[in-house]
């Protein structure tokens, strides 16, 4: 069974955006799933937009969590499935290849 852990610890902020600082813009994120020995990472970035109804959360209390939410729920539940199904093929391929790269020696 394939392990996944989200790290999004790492966010792009504006000092001041109207009367709030250090808001959220945009996610640096990384899943990396792991089945045993056999892991892979993906990784990218996803904007997200400040929601005048939500509550603004202050930056010093931000978790990876919330901020994986965040950008889970910006990736959208297709998105996130596709993420998971690339890194899921990738270590179907380390533990039984498919293809091999060889070398010719002359």
């Amino acid at each position: 069974m394939i392990i996944y852990n989200w790290n999004c610890k790492t966010v792009d902020v504006r000092p001041q955006e109207d009367d709030l600082t250090d808001v959220v813009y945009n996610i640096h994120w990384k899943l990396t799933g792991k089945e045993g020995e056999h892991e892979v990472e993906s990784i990218g970035t996803v904007a997200v937009v400040l929601d005048p109804d939500a509550t603004f959360i202050p930056f010093e209390d931000l978790t990876n969590s919330i901020i994986t939410g965040w950008a889970e729920n910006a990736i959208g539940a297709e998105g996130v499935q596709g993420i998971k199904d690339g890194i899921d093929f990738q270590i179907q391929e380390m533990i039984a290849p498919t293809s091999e790269t060889r070398t010719i020696e002359d």
